[in-house]
């Protein structure tokens, strides 16, 4: 029984995420069909890359990871599949899968599979959905497609490091108000180096004590942490931090360390 995850820009109003779900059960009846998330902004492929990177390593090994996110024909872009760490991913090579990945994939491919003109708009249904459903079956990547050499390469802002300051963004807001950076756990150990810090945001609100759990501080006090994605997140507990905060995608955080 193979298993299929599906990340989307779909919503849950309109008839498009029950007409890619039929399609694809109807191809493989005994498919595991799993949502990861279709409340992904609309054409977000930031968002959408920072949800599938921090659910997909919990998957089985040969998990198809079917991605629908600024997915519409367009000439410019390759409709790929490709393997990475024992799972496959298929979806628009449009920058996604550099973010999505640590590193490059063991093997791509182009789809090649024929496009059936009635769904000419709608390819998640028809050629992602057949690709998706022959892997999930135990077929190859050579089965769906024909080999590439690499796939788009889309690059984030970096956190600024220097001696004794980190400068982040804000990446990501949950859906609890927990406001995720760029900077990453490996990151701050190696510029802390165990000293003293102070994080700086919106104006003069600071944190200087790291947090181990959301509970580690009085409910409605904010805290600083390193959740599940091990960058650091800025909370409230039991609070929306991003609310009461007014932190934001694209925020501007700072770290600084003492002696």
């Amino acid at each position: 029984m193979g298993i299929i995850t599906l990340t989307t820009d779909l919503g849950h109003k309109d008839f498009y995420q029950a007409a890619l779900k039929g399609s694809i059960i109807s191809q493989f009846p005994a498919v595991r069909l799993v949502d990861i998330s279709h409340d992904i902004p609309p054409f977000d492929i930031q968002y959408a890359a920072f949800v599938l990177k921090n659910a997909y390593p919990y998957f089985p090994k040969k998990t198809v990871h079917l991605i629908g996110i600024d997915s519409v024909f367009n000439q410019d872009t390759r409709y790929v599949a490709l393997s990475h760490k024992n799972h496959y991913f298929v979806g628009a090579d449009n920058g996604i899968f550099s973010l999505i990945l640590d590193a490059p994939p063991e093997e791509a491919v182009e789809l090649n599979i024929i496009q059936d003109l009635k769904y000419l708009h709608f390819p998640l249904t028809d050629i992602f959905a057949k690709a998706a459903c022959i892997l999930a079956k135990g077929g190859k990547l050579a089965d769906v497609g024909d080999p590439v050499s690499d796939v788009v390469d889309r690059t984030l802002v970096q956190p600024v490091v220097e001696k004794d300051s980190l400068r982040g963004s804000v990446v990501f807001v949950d859906s609890f108000g927990n406001v995720i950076s760029n900077i990453s756990k490996e990151l701050f150990n190696k510029v802390q180096r165990s000293r003293n810090f102070t994080l700086y945001f919106r104006r003069n609100e600071t944190i200087d004590h790291m947090s181990w759990h959301y509970n580690d501080v009085p409910e409605g006090e904010k805290l600083c942490l390193f959740g599940i994605s091990d960058h650091l997140e800025i909370a409230i507990n039991k609070g929306n931090a991003s609310g009461l905060l007014g932190l934001n995608k694209g925020d501007i955080i700072r770290l600084e360390f003492g002696t």
